[in-house]
Protein backbone atom coordinates (compact mmCIF):
# COMPACT_ATOMS: atom_id res chain seq x y z
CA UNK A 1 0.00 0.00 0.00
CA UNK A 2 1.27 3.37 -1.05
CA UNK A 3 2.05 6.04 1.40
CA UNK A 4 0.65 9.65 0.17
CA UNK A 5 2.84 12.04 2.48
CA UNK A 6 5.88 9.50 3.65
CA UNK A 7 7.24 12.58 5.62
CA UNK A 8 4.42 12.89 7.68
CA UNK A 9 4.34 9.09 8.14
CA UNK A 10 7.69 9.49 9.71
CA UNK A 11 7.10 12.06 11.69
CA UNK A 12 4.37 10.71 13.06
CA UNK A 13 6.41 7.97 14.28
CA UNK A 14 9.41 10.20 15.97
CA UNK A 15 6.38 11.68 17.82
CA UNK A 16 5.70 8.29 19.20
CA UNK A 17 9.29 7.79 20.67
CA UNK A 18 9.37 11.91 21.36
CA UNK A 19 6.21 11.36 23.38
CA UNK A 20 7.14 8.23 25.36
CA UNK A 21 10.07 10.32 26.55
CA UNK A 22 7.24 13.25 28.13
CA UNK A 23 6.85 11.75 31.42
CA UNK A 24 8.85 12.53 34.39
CA UNK A 25 8.34 9.44 35.86
CA UNK A 26 9.43 7.72 32.36
CA UNK A 27 12.75 9.59 32.45
CA UNK A 28 13.50 8.24 36.06
CA UNK A 29 12.75 4.51 34.48
CA UNK A 30 15.32 5.03 32.06
CA UNK A 31 17.86 6.18 34.09
CA UNK A 32 17.50 3.04 36.60
CA UNK A 33 17.40 1.05 33.23
CA UNK A 34 20.52 2.34 32.28
CA UNK A 35 21.96 0.82 35.29
CA UNK A 36 20.99 -2.66 33.79
CA UNK A 37 17.99 -4.78 33.64
CA UNK A 38 15.33 -4.82 36.47
CA UNK A 39 12.01 -6.11 36.57
CA UNK A 40 9.07 -4.33 37.45
CA UNK A 41 8.55 -5.41 41.01
CA UNK A 42 12.56 -3.73 41.71
CA UNK A 43 11.44 -1.01 39.65
CA UNK A 44 8.54 -0.03 41.98
CA UNK A 45 10.31 -0.57 44.72
CA UNK A 46 13.03 1.91 43.70
CA UNK A 47 10.77 4.79 42.46
CA UNK A 48 8.29 4.09 45.58
CA UNK A 49 5.49 3.43 42.82
CA UNK A 50 2.83 0.87 42.78
CA UNK A 51 3.50 -2.03 40.36
CA UNK A 52 1.04 -1.20 38.07
CA UNK A 53 1.31 2.27 37.94
CA UNK A 54 4.88 1.52 36.54
CA UNK A 55 4.45 -1.54 34.05
CA UNK A 56 1.90 1.03 32.32
CA UNK A 57 4.94 3.34 31.62
CA UNK A 58 6.78 0.35 30.99
CA UNK A 59 4.38 -1.02 28.27
CA UNK A 60 4.51 3.05 26.75
CA UNK A 61 8.54 2.86 26.40
CA UNK A 62 8.42 -0.44 25.29
CA UNK A 63 5.76 0.64 22.36
CA UNK A 64 7.97 3.40 21.61
CA UNK A 65 10.80 0.89 21.04
CA UNK A 66 13.19 2.60 23.92
CA UNK A 67 12.79 -0.82 26.32
CA UNK A 68 12.81 -4.07 25.73
CA UNK A 69 11.99 -7.17 27.62
CA UNK A 70 13.17 -10.44 28.56
CA UNK A 71 11.55 -13.31 30.75
CA UNK A 72 13.91 -15.07 33.27
CA UNK A 73 11.95 -17.72 35.32
CA UNK A 74 8.22 -15.70 36.78
CA UNK A 75 10.42 -12.62 36.53
CA UNK A 76 9.92 -10.62 33.43
CA UNK A 77 13.01 -7.94 33.15
CA UNK A 78 13.51 -5.16 31.14
CA UNK A 79 16.28 -3.53 29.73
CA UNK A 80 17.16 -0.16 27.64
CA UNK A 81 16.93 -1.31 23.48
CA UNK A 82 19.87 0.20 22.84
CA UNK A 83 22.74 3.30 24.11
CA UNK A 84 20.71 5.67 21.47
CA UNK A 85 17.75 5.61 24.22
CA UNK A 86 20.50 7.43 26.79
CA UNK A 87 22.26 9.33 24.23
CA UNK A 88 18.96 10.50 23.55
CA UNK A 89 17.82 11.12 27.13
CA UNK A 90 20.89 13.07 27.30
CA UNK A 91 19.89 15.14 24.33
CA UNK A 92 17.17 16.06 26.04
CA UNK A 93 18.75 17.17 29.20
CA UNK A 94 21.31 19.03 27.36
CA UNK A 95 19.02 20.84 25.24
CA UNK A 96 16.63 21.74 28.83
CA UNK A 97 20.15 22.72 30.51
CA UNK A 98 21.32 24.65 27.73
CA UNK A 99 17.32 26.87 27.23
CA UNK A 100 15.06 26.55 30.46
CA UNK A 101 15.69 29.08 32.97
CA UNK A 102 14.01 26.90 35.32
CA UNK A 103 17.23 24.63 35.56
CA UNK A 104 19.48 27.24 35.95
CA UNK A 105 17.73 28.04 39.17
CA UNK A 106 17.89 24.22 40.24
CA UNK A 107 21.58 24.01 39.60
CA UNK A 108 22.52 26.99 40.95
CA UNK A 109 20.42 26.60 44.32
CA UNK A 110 21.01 22.99 44.71
CA UNK A 111 23.74 21.22 42.98
CA UNK A 112 26.16 24.14 43.15
CA UNK A 113 25.74 25.09 46.48
CA UNK A 114 26.96 21.32 47.48
CA UNK A 115 29.87 21.14 44.97
CA UNK A 116 31.40 24.08 43.02
CA UNK A 117 34.58 21.83 41.84
CA UNK A 118 35.16 20.96 38.90
CA UNK A 119 34.15 17.27 38.45
CA UNK A 120 36.60 14.42 36.83
CA UNK A 121 36.89 13.40 32.99
CA UNK A 122 36.45 9.51 32.79
CA UNK A 123 40.00 9.93 31.35
CA UNK A 124 41.34 11.78 33.86
CA UNK A 125 40.23 9.23 36.31
CA UNK A 126 41.58 6.19 34.54
CA UNK A 127 44.62 8.19 34.52
CA UNK A 128 44.52 8.86 37.79
CA UNK A 129 43.59 5.24 38.59
CA UNK A 130 46.53 3.49 36.69
CA UNK A 131 48.79 6.02 38.85
CA UNK A 132 46.92 4.85 42.13
CA UNK A 133 46.40 8.32 43.04
CA UNK A 134 42.57 8.12 43.94
CA UNK A 135 40.12 5.83 45.83
CA UNK A 136 36.96 5.45 43.45
CA UNK A 137 33.64 4.99 45.32
CA UNK A 138 30.22 4.30 43.82
CA UNK A 139 27.42 5.61 46.36
CA UNK A 140 24.71 3.72 44.16
CA UNK A 141 23.09 0.74 46.63
CA UNK A 142 24.56 -2.44 46.83
CA UNK A 143 22.38 -4.20 43.69
CA UNK A 144 22.87 -1.36 41.78
CA UNK A 145 26.76 -1.86 42.11
CA UNK A 146 26.33 -5.26 41.60
CA UNK A 147 24.79 -4.50 38.05
CA UNK A 148 27.67 -3.04 36.82
CA UNK A 149 30.57 -0.64 38.06
CA UNK A 150 33.81 0.38 37.07
CA UNK A 151 36.18 -1.73 37.61
CA UNK A 152 38.37 -0.77 40.63
CA UNK A 153 35.16 0.86 42.78
CA UNK A 154 34.40 0.56 46.29
CA UNK A 155 31.00 0.25 46.54
CA UNK A 156 29.68 2.94 49.95
CA UNK A 157 26.44 3.45 49.46
CA UNK A 158 25.45 7.25 50.60
CA UNK A 159 24.32 6.47 54.17
CA UNK A 160 27.28 4.83 54.74
CA UNK A 161 30.10 7.49 53.96
CA UNK A 162 30.38 8.42 57.66
CA UNK A 163 31.05 5.45 58.80
CA UNK A 164 33.70 4.24 55.96
CA UNK A 165 34.97 7.95 56.30
CA UNK A 166 36.38 6.91 60.07
CA UNK A 167 38.56 4.42 58.60
CA UNK A 168 39.83 5.93 55.19
CA UNK A 169 42.97 7.45 54.82
CA UNK A 170 41.94 11.53 54.34
CA UNK A 171 45.09 12.17 52.43
CA UNK A 172 44.02 10.58 49.53
CA UNK A 173 41.58 11.99 47.24
CA UNK A 174 38.23 10.06 46.72
CA UNK A 175 36.61 10.26 43.69
CA UNK A 176 32.58 9.56 44.17
CA UNK A 177 30.10 8.41 40.93
CA UNK A 178 26.82 6.93 40.91
CA UNK A 179 23.71 7.51 38.49
CA UNK A 180 24.30 9.98 36.21
CA UNK A 181 25.75 13.41 36.16
CA UNK A 182 23.10 15.16 37.84
CA UNK A 183 22.76 12.08 40.31
CA UNK A 184 21.83 14.04 43.96
CA UNK A 185 24.10 10.72 45.63
CA UNK A 186 26.80 11.61 44.36
CA UNK A 187 26.71 15.42 45.23
CA UNK A 188 25.80 14.40 48.88
CA UNK A 189 28.44 12.27 49.08
CA UNK A 190 31.46 14.57 48.33
CA UNK A 191 29.70 17.28 50.63
CA UNK A 192 29.51 15.14 53.04
CA UNK A 193 33.24 13.81 52.66
CA UNK A 194 34.66 17.41 52.47
CA UNK A 195 33.29 18.02 55.83
CA UNK A 196 34.40 14.80 57.50
CA UNK A 197 38.29 16.35 56.36
CA UNK A 198 38.41 14.51 52.91
CA UNK A 199 39.78 15.32 49.25
CA UNK A 200 36.96 14.93 47.33
CA UNK A 201 35.79 14.81 44.09
CA UNK A 202 32.50 13.61 42.25
CA UNK A 203 33.18 11.90 38.27
CA UNK A 204 31.31 14.31 35.70
CA UNK A 205 29.33 11.41 34.36
CA UNK A 206 27.64 8.36 36.15
CA UNK A 207 27.72 4.38 35.62
CA UNK A 208 25.47 4.47 32.85
CA UNK A 209 28.00 6.87 30.40
CA UNK A 210 31.07 5.14 31.55
CA UNK A 211 28.81 1.83 29.54
CA UNK A 212 28.07 3.71 26.76
CA UNK A 213 31.69 5.00 26.34
CA UNK A 214 32.83 1.46 25.69
CA UNK A 215 34.58 1.82 29.13
CA UNK A 216 35.66 -1.56 30.89
CA UNK A 217 32.81 -2.70 33.52
CA UNK A 218 33.08 -5.21 36.11
CA UNK A 219 29.98 -6.96 37.37
CA UNK A 220 28.20 -9.65 39.97
CA UNK A 221 25.59 -11.94 38.98
CA UNK A 222 22.40 -11.12 38.48
CA UNK A 223 20.30 -11.33 41.43
CA UNK A 224 16.13 -11.72 41.52
CA UNK A 225 13.94 -8.54 41.77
Amino acid sequence: MSIRNPKQALYEQFAIVAKAFGHPLRLEIIEHLAQGARSVEALAAKLGQPTANISQHLQALRRAGLVMAEREGKFVYYSLADDSVLSAFASVRGVAERHLAEVDRIVRGYFDARDRMRPVGRDELQSLMRDGLVTLIDVRPPDEFALGHVPGAINVPLGEINSWSESADTSREVVAYCRGPWCVMSFEAVAALRSLGHSARRLEDGMPEWKAAGLPVEMAARSCG
